[in-house]
């Protein structure tokens, strides 16, 4: 009997422990399940410029296939209505307007090809391929696709400093790999290139190329799993036997006796500095094969969208939101090498104890990426500060959009001074803040960009400088950002300098139409005048947009914008003829970059990103409700064509991801946020510190998008902002939602 007892005991034990460690089980399932919920083809139709290869968070690396062509919709080197693929390149944009990298493309090959022509289209590329979408895969840190002509399985990988490409040579021929350094996209072409053999599985070199980025340089090494059996190298479009080659073009054919695994695997680090960087970055990963960087980026990737969790019933909407914080969550790139180097724009070395980053898409990703950033990677946030620091150093102003250590001027305004000043009121460490005030403030007085017109007219003329009246609005925002830096830091004289320069914007509202418009500098208005009127970057009052889309930015001084147009009801009044008016844009050389339209609002391009908050501060905080929602539900899908315009650098996403939950960093400096409209049941933020901030919409629906009440950690909370602090100190925002508006909630309290 007691023996039995004891079985049974043991048996009761053993089943427990099973059942515990089938739950373990389950609930590691259910923490490793958000990479599923991904898919990198989202944007990569359309014009959202995003590329499906293999990277790993804020990598140095972006493995990605290139279809080859020239075209504004191949501005990342790829597009899902192409079926040609030209190679897989390294370094790779995501979402941007303008094409460039595609640095070191490799391309796996089945036999011998001549690569001495001269190629205009993909298909005139001897190593070219055709590829089905039914045939290809993309998931975060993984690619793979059929090459249909040689007959070649491809996969990409990568760790943060290393390329990975597996080639399966299924088909009959000989096994090879090109390299082609000639290759190019759109804006980006060759200067000088290098190839050398090193020994009979490395090999290295460089590619120096003037585009966007004037004076881009790569350095690379790459090994092969196997032995090179021969090769063949040419360089300037001639054949040439040797075991190095330098010229404006360079490419070479590397043949693989094939035994036993029919793979080949190639790891390509790259460096900004020296061949010798790139070695020491590749070191970093030299024992790591394929598999095990594939399985390393996929738990990193894991590890990264676990910051926030969502619930939800509609698989679709988790689609949305996991695929848009992983296009958050892949610039600013990596920039500096592993002993901490990285190369300036004039050549000189850089040698930093923080990792600098390139790809600083500032226009864009001010106003929600970077805000996100300082949410879920705050220590980033003082290294992207850190890198723009170490940038004013050279060019004794802070970059306005920088690529690979270049300055490209893309964009108005000089947005990397909210960056600076959001870090700064929302507490982050690791930079001079002395040196940050200083910076900024020398950036704001040059006399360049339209500066010079500002300090002698108190605002800039149309007659003096294209895209009068964005450069002047923006410049008005980042003069407030400024003055807020010098209150804090003690700069009273400054403080009143640019607090009295950031009302400039006055300057330009027209009472009569209601809009802000281009003045002379004699002070007469531009004529004639149509507020739907858009030219493309040249003879423009607006930046990609017109008067409807760019007389809304006054993130600083809202209360005060609102009383220029006579009041919250005649401004309310316009704001909603904004999204009811047709949708007509006037013009001979209108600008693509106009897309997303609801009414005349474009959500395809971030200038009218901040609109539908504004309501919010009007008293009608249900107006933000149902716009939000609209837009939520109409912008965004998980089709190729899923996003309404460029990505750019994760703002597009960074957008969605902000907003379906509830909330928008409105005026990033202010270090508080709107609550709009969220989708989702429930949305846990895991911050940092290991605390959680956790917004919770009871009853939400398609129909049900109205905020009928809310609390913050058991509190009525009746206000339309909630701080950067509020969130970070963790807790609750439960919001109760309903299917009409409660125009009593938020309207008796409003914060900054």
């Amino acid at each position: 009997m007691l023996n039995k007892t004891i079985f049974l005991l043991t048996l009761v034990a053993l089943l427990s422990c099973k059942k515990k460690e089938e739950q373990s089980t389950a609930e590691e399932k259910e923490n490793l399940k958000l990479t599923a919920h991904v898919d990198p083809f989202i944007g990569t139709g359309g014009h959202g410029h995003t590329y499906p290869g293999a990277t790993v968070p804020f990598g140095m690396v972006q493995v990605s296939p290139d279809n080859g062509r020239n075209g504004w919709d191949w501005c990342s080197g790829y597009h899902y209505s192409d079926s040609i693929v030209s190679g897989f390149s390294n370094l790779h944009l995501s979402g941007t307007g303008i094409g460039d990298l595609a640095d070191i493309l490799l391309m796996p090959a089945a036999e011998e090809l001549d690569l001495t022509g001269t190629y205009e289209t993909p298909q005139d590329r001897p190593y070219a391929s055709r590829y089905s979408h039914k045939r290809e895969r993309a998931e975060p840190g993984y690619y793979s696709v059929y090459l249909e002509d040689p007959q070649i399985k491809v996969g990409l990988t990568a760790t943060q400093r290393t390329g990975y490409q597996k080639y399966n040579y299924e088909g009959a021929g000989e096994a090879s790999v090109i390299l082609d350094l000639g290759f190019a996209i759109n804006w980006d072409a060759p200067t000088e290139t290098a190839i050398k053999i090193e020994n009979e599985t490395t090999i290295s070199g460089y590619r120096h190329s003037t585009g966007w980025a004037k004076n881009q340089k790569v350095f690379f090494v790459a090994e092969f799993s196997k032995p090179i059996a021969r090769h063949n190298l040419v360089q300037d479009k001639k054949s040439v036997d040797a075991d190095s080659v330098a010229g404006k073009t360079t490419a070479a054919q590397f043949f693989f006796n094939i035994d036993g695994s029919r793979d080949v695997i190639v790891k390509v680090s790259v460096s900004s500095v020296s061949v010798a960087n790139a070695k020491e970055n590749f070191a970093v990963s030299e024992a790591v094969d394929f598999e095990t960087a594939k399985a390393d980026a996929k738990k990193i990737w894991e590890d990264q969208l676990d910051h926030i969790v969502v619930a939800t019933p509609t698989d679709s909407l988790k689609t949305i939101f996991y695929s848009a914080l992983y296009h958050t969550q892949i610039a600013p790139v990596t920039f500096s090498d592993v002993n901490g180097e990285f190369r300036q724009e004039n050549d000189s070395i850089v040698k930093a104890d923080f990792t600098a980053y390139a790809t600083l898409s500032l226009w864009d990703t001010f106003r929600a990426e970077n805000p996100l950033l300082t949410l879920l990677e705050p220590e980033k946030v003082s290294d992207i500060v850190n890198s723009m620091l170490t940038y004013y150093e050279v060019h004794k102003s802070l970059p306005v959009w920088t690529l690979y250590g270049n300055e490209t001027n893309t964009m108005t305004g000089n947005h990397a001074i909210p960056v600076i000043a959001e870090a700064y009121f929302k507490g982050i460490k690791g930079f001079d803040a002395e040196q940050a005030f200083e910076a900024m403030k020398n950036t704001q007085m040059r006399d360049e960009r339209g500066l010079e017109f500002l300090k002698a007219f108190g605002y800039i003329p149309y007659d003096k400088i294209d895209e009068s009246v964005t450069f002047n609005l923006e410049y008005a925002y980042n003069d407030w950002c400024v003055a807020q830096m010098a209150k804090a830091l003690g700069h009273d004289k400054d403080y009143a300098y640019f607090a009295e320069r950031s009302k400039s914007y006055e300057k330009l509202y027209d009472p009569e139409t209601g809009f802000m418009r281009g003045k002379s500098s004699k002070g007469a208005w531009h004529e004639p005048f149509d507020p739907k009127f858009s030219r493309h970057r040249e003879n423009t009052d607006y930046t990609e947009g017109n008067a409807w889309q760019h007389s809304w930015f006054v993130l600083h001084d809202t209360d005060n914008f609102i009383k220029l147009h006579g009041g919250s009801e005649p401004f309310t009044e316009m704001l909603e003829q904004l999204f009811t008016e047709s949708s007509e844009i006037t013009g001979d050389h209108i600008s693509n970059d106009i897309s997303g339209l609801i009414g005349q609002y474009a959500h395809g391009n971030e200038p009218s990103h901040h609109i539908a908050y504004l309501f919010n501060r009007t008293g009608k905080p249900w107006r933000t409700q149902y716009w939000i929602n609209q837009i939520l539900k109409t912008q965004y899908n998980t089709t190729p064509n899923g996003l309404s315009g460029n990505e750019d650098a994760g703002q597009m996403s960074a957008w969605y991801v902000w907003s379906s939950m509830g909330l928008y960093p409105f005026n990033p400096a202010s270090a508080a946020y709107e609550i709009g409209s969220p989708v989702y049941e429930k949305s846990t933020i895991n911050l940092p510190s290991g605390k959680r901030f956790t917004i919770v919409a009871e009853g939400v629906s398609q129909e049900n998008f109205y905020i009928q009440s809310a609390s913050l950690n058991g509190e009525d909370f009746n206000q339309t902002s909630i701080t950067h602090e509020q969130i970070i100190t963790g807790g609750e925002l439960k919001l109760v939602m309903g299917a009409t508006p409660n125009k009593s909630w938020g309207v008796t309290t409003q914060a900054e």
